[in-house]
């Protein structure tokens, strides 16, 4: 009988948790931005190896703040700790370990006996891991040394390892997922993730904070097409003109580029219709957050 295990991924905003669990899987599962907090589900990516499955669980950034949306967020991670079976903490060597890092720290010190940590980007110009190890020691006394291992998911460096220790605190037990599985998430959650993706790398400022995805209406048209209507919700009139863009060049852009990144994730084709629509400050509402957050 091989290892399983439910692995929970924490770490600060843009620490490249997402990265890892793209890395590890070799599949597109979870969205990656340069803009901070760009995941706000808990994301399953499903690793099989001869050693056994990890799933892993990419949880939003966690910070500090007292917005409704943010606090979702942070309940999410709570959440996936008290469920997990292993704990993947990733901390970005290119910053200084800050009081966030201090609040994730005393918020994994009851789980540090099945927590792995991996400090990341330790290729950038800005990387310092000795210190980012140093800290971690500080913090988190308990946690043994060689349970800190260095990595670049970028750069596929290091992953290997991060998964061997995690395999090596993992409990024997059958798989969750056939062998053929490397995600659990809905049809209509991907499509939507995508056409984030696509929309928040286009955009710029507070835009992409201030956008959620609608899917209206899906429907197999054919057994090798797909037609689906989204909508990019946005919290103000002003927004959407910058969404749609001069000529609608903006719109087209992101509806071009997440049919192309939509045929590489499904066996048939998605025939996307994209519009853009406002609902005012649906950040602060708790129905639009319902429909995110499920």
């Amino acid at each position: 009988m091989g290892k399983t295990a439910i692995v929970t991924i924490i770490g600060r905003p843009s620490a490249g948790k997402s990265t890892f669990l793209n890395t590890a899987t070799g599949e597109m599962v979870s969205i990656v931005s340069a803009i901070p907090q760009t995941t706000r589900n808990a994301i399953r990516g499903i690793v099989n190896t001869s050693l056994g499955q990890l799933v892993f669980v990419d949880t939003p950034g966690y910070h500090e703040s007292d917005k409704k949306m943010n606090i979702r967020m942070r309940n999410i991670v709570a959440d996936q700790l008290d469920a997990s079976d292993l704990v993947l903490y990733i901390v970005d060597a290119t910053r200084p370990c800050g009081e966030e890092e201090k609040l994730i720290a005393s918020m994994l010190a009851p789980f540090v006996g099945k927590t792995v940590v991996a400090v990341n980007k330790v290729n950038g110009a800005q990387a310092k891991p000795a210190a980012a190890a140093d800290f971690l020691l500080r913090v988190l006394p308990a946690l043994p040394q060689d349970r800190i291992f260095e990595m670049s998911a970028k750069n596929d460096e290091g992953i290997n390892e991060v998964l061997k220790a995690l395999y090596n605190l993992a409990p024997e037990g059958q798989p969750f997922y056939d062998e053929d599985f490397y995600t659990d998430q809905e049809v209509d959650f991907r499509i939507a993730e995508v056409i984030r993706e696509q929309a928040i790398n286009r955009l710029d400022q507070e835009i992409p904070h201030c956008i959620y995805v609608q899917i209206a209406d899906m429907e197999m048209r054919t057994p090798t097409k797909m037609w689906c209507r989204a909508f990019l919700v946005v919290e103000k009139e002003s927004q959407k003109g910058i969404v749609i863009g001069k000529g609608a060049q903006m719109i087209k852009s992101i509806r071009v580029e997440s049919i192309k990144q939509l045929r590489k994730i499904f066996d048939y084709k998605i025939d996307l219709d994209l519009q853009v629509k406002v609902e005012k400050n649906w950040r602060q509402k708790d129905l639009a957050l319902n429909r995110i957050f499920r």
